[in-house]
Protein backbone atom coordinates (compact mmCIF):
# COMPACT_ATOMS: atom_id res chain seq x y z
CA UNK A 1 0.00 0.00 0.00
CA UNK A 2 2.49 2.75 -1.18
CA UNK A 3 1.71 6.00 -0.14
CA UNK A 4 1.92 8.33 -3.16
CA UNK A 5 4.64 11.34 -3.51
CA UNK A 6 3.61 14.74 -3.41
CA UNK A 7 4.80 15.01 -7.32
CA UNK A 8 2.01 12.64 -8.02
CA UNK A 9 -0.12 13.70 -6.19
CA UNK A 10 -0.26 17.02 -7.69
CA UNK A 11 -0.38 15.49 -11.22
CA UNK A 12 -3.11 13.01 -10.61
CA UNK A 13 -5.03 15.95 -8.86
CA UNK A 14 -4.38 18.51 -11.40
CA UNK A 15 -5.31 15.90 -14.28
CA UNK A 16 -8.79 15.04 -12.61
CA UNK A 17 -12.20 16.42 -13.65
CA UNK A 18 -13.73 16.23 -11.04
CA UNK A 19 -12.82 16.18 -7.25
CA UNK A 20 -15.04 15.84 -3.92
CA UNK A 21 -14.99 19.30 -1.47
CA UNK A 22 -15.78 18.07 2.42
CA UNK A 23 -16.24 21.51 4.74
CA UNK A 24 -17.42 21.50 7.95
CA UNK A 25 -21.34 22.29 8.37
CA UNK A 26 -21.21 25.13 12.03
CA UNK A 27 -22.63 22.36 13.71
CA UNK A 28 -19.58 20.25 13.02
CA UNK A 29 -21.30 17.53 10.75
CA UNK A 30 -19.09 17.08 7.06
CA UNK A 31 -20.61 18.08 4.30
CA UNK A 32 -19.86 17.30 0.26
CA UNK A 33 -20.14 18.16 -3.25
CA UNK A 34 -18.44 17.69 -6.26
CA UNK A 35 -16.89 20.64 -7.77
CA UNK A 36 -14.92 21.13 -11.06
CA UNK A 37 -11.53 22.79 -9.99
CA UNK A 38 -7.86 24.20 -11.44
CA UNK A 39 -4.82 25.23 -9.89
CA UNK A 40 -3.86 28.39 -11.25
CA UNK A 41 -0.45 28.19 -8.78
CA UNK A 42 1.19 24.87 -7.02
CA UNK A 43 -0.63 26.32 -3.67
CA UNK A 44 -4.01 26.89 -4.64
CA UNK A 45 -6.90 25.31 -5.78
CA UNK A 46 -10.00 27.52 -6.84
CA UNK A 47 -13.76 26.53 -8.45
CA UNK A 48 -16.27 28.91 -9.39
CA UNK A 49 -20.07 29.02 -8.22
CA UNK A 50 -20.90 28.41 -11.95
CA UNK A 51 -24.19 28.17 -14.00
CA UNK A 52 -25.09 24.67 -13.84
CA UNK A 53 -28.64 24.82 -12.20
CA UNK A 54 -28.66 24.36 -8.26
CA UNK A 55 -31.05 23.61 -5.77
CA UNK A 56 -30.56 27.63 -4.00
CA UNK A 57 -28.73 30.45 -4.86
CA UNK A 58 -27.69 30.60 -0.78
CA UNK A 59 -25.19 27.75 -0.87
CA UNK A 60 -24.09 26.16 2.00
CA UNK A 61 -20.66 25.58 1.53
CA UNK A 62 -20.31 29.05 1.14
CA UNK A 63 -21.59 29.46 4.67
CA UNK A 64 -19.21 26.51 5.84
CA UNK A 65 -16.33 28.12 4.66
CA UNK A 66 -17.01 31.34 5.98
CA UNK A 67 -17.83 30.08 9.53
CA UNK A 68 -14.99 27.42 9.51
CA UNK A 69 -12.45 27.90 6.33
CA UNK A 70 -10.74 24.10 6.63
CA UNK A 71 -11.59 22.09 3.56
CA UNK A 72 -10.61 18.90 1.46
CA UNK A 73 -10.80 17.84 -1.39
CA UNK A 74 -10.65 14.30 -2.81
CA UNK A 75 -10.23 13.02 -6.21
CA UNK A 76 -9.74 9.03 -7.25
CA UNK A 77 -10.11 6.13 -9.18
CA UNK A 78 -12.03 3.24 -9.33
CA UNK A 79 -11.61 -0.39 -11.30
CA UNK A 80 -12.25 -3.89 -10.87
CA UNK A 81 -9.18 -4.58 -11.15
CA UNK A 82 -8.04 -3.05 -7.49
CA UNK A 83 -4.17 -3.03 -8.24
CA UNK A 84 -4.69 0.33 -10.29
CA UNK A 85 -7.16 1.18 -7.04
CA UNK A 86 -5.97 5.26 -6.19
CA UNK A 87 -6.71 8.35 -4.56
CA UNK A 88 -5.66 12.06 -3.45
CA UNK A 89 -6.54 14.09 -0.95
CA UNK A 90 -5.66 18.03 -0.05
CA UNK A 91 -6.14 19.69 2.78
CA UNK A 92 -6.51 24.01 2.48
CA UNK A 93 -8.21 26.82 3.75
CA UNK A 94 -11.01 28.43 1.97
CA UNK A 95 -12.08 31.52 1.04
CA UNK A 96 -14.42 33.66 -1.12
CA UNK A 97 -11.90 35.54 -3.69
CA UNK A 98 -12.25 39.57 -3.67
CA UNK A 99 -12.34 41.13 -7.48
CA UNK A 100 -9.19 41.47 -8.82
CA UNK A 101 -5.64 39.71 -10.53
CA UNK A 102 -6.50 36.65 -8.64
CA UNK A 103 -10.16 36.13 -9.36
CA UNK A 104 -9.57 36.82 -12.96
CA UNK A 105 -6.41 34.07 -13.46
CA UNK A 106 -8.50 31.72 -11.43
CA UNK A 107 -10.87 32.53 -14.17
CA UNK A 108 -8.85 31.68 -16.82
CA UNK A 109 -7.62 28.72 -14.87
CA UNK A 110 -10.82 27.39 -15.14
CA UNK A 111 -11.42 28.42 -18.59
CA UNK A 112 -8.24 26.29 -19.70
CA UNK A 113 -9.51 23.36 -18.02
CA UNK A 114 -12.83 23.10 -18.99
CA UNK A 115 -14.21 24.28 -21.69
CA UNK A 116 -18.10 25.39 -20.98
CA UNK A 117 -16.09 28.15 -18.42
CA UNK A 118 -14.73 29.13 -22.09
CA UNK A 119 -18.69 28.66 -23.54
CA UNK A 120 -20.15 30.43 -20.55
CA UNK A 121 -17.68 32.65 -18.39
CA UNK A 122 -18.15 31.96 -14.53
CA UNK A 123 -19.97 35.58 -13.20
CA UNK A 124 -20.20 34.44 -9.58
CA UNK A 125 -18.08 33.93 -6.55
CA UNK A 126 -14.73 31.91 -6.81
CA UNK A 127 -13.40 30.33 -3.61
CA UNK A 128 -9.65 29.81 -3.56
CA UNK A 129 -8.23 27.10 -1.17
CA UNK A 130 -4.75 27.83 0.44
CA UNK A 131 -2.95 24.01 -0.03
CA UNK A 132 -1.86 23.36 3.49
CA UNK A 133 -1.47 19.40 3.08
CA UNK A 134 -1.20 16.89 0.21
CA UNK A 135 -2.21 13.09 0.96
CA UNK A 136 -2.18 10.09 -1.29
CA UNK A 137 -2.23 6.31 -1.47
CA UNK A 138 -2.12 3.80 -4.80
CA UNK A 139 -2.46 -0.06 -4.53
CA UNK A 140 0.62 -0.82 -6.06
CA UNK A 141 3.66 2.19 -7.01
CA UNK A 142 3.31 4.12 -9.70
CA UNK A 143 5.03 3.30 -12.44
CA UNK A 144 6.48 5.92 -15.40
CA UNK A 145 5.37 9.45 -14.60
CA UNK A 146 2.35 9.57 -12.60
CA UNK A 147 1.44 5.87 -13.04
Amino acid sequence: MPTLPIEICRERFADAQVARLATVRPDGTPHQVPVTFALPRPDLIVYAIDHKPKSTTHLRRLDNIRAQPASSFLVDVYDDDWSRLWWVRVDGRSEVLPDGALRTASIDALSVKYRQYREVVPDGVVVGTRITGWSGWAFSAPTGSGG
